[in-house]
């Protein structure tokens, strides 16, 4: 039985990771949005942060897979959080490069 359970285990993740790959192929234009862009720029400046940036920041790691509900009460915070700035970081460098000093 044990063994059953862990098959079963390994097949959700496996389908889970899948389902993931394919919702990021889909996606074809880029994933942060220009005021997305402007405001992570001004937020990696170190300026005091206004509304406008939260919301784009939290919007942006949203979008990388980051759930921060309350009522989401995940095990892996705050290891989901890093992988998911990570992620906005990756695309900030991939798709703001315009808005970086040079």
């Amino acid at each position: 039985m044990e063994k059953f359970t862990r098959t079963c285990s390994t097949v959700a993740a496996l389908a889970l990771l899948l389902t993931g790959y394919a919702a990021g192929a889909t996606q074809s234009g880029p994933h942060l949005s220009p005021t997305e862009c402007r405001d992570l720029a001004e937020i990696k400046s170190n300026a005091p942060r206004t509304k406008s940036q939260h919301r784009s920041e939290l919007s942006a790691l949203r979008k990388a897979g980051y759930n921060p509900s309350p009522w989401h009460n995940d095990p892996h915070y705050p290891a989901n959080l890093h992988a998911a700035q990570r992620q906005v970081d990756h695309w900030f460098e991939t798709e703001c490069k315009q808005l970086q000093p040079k």
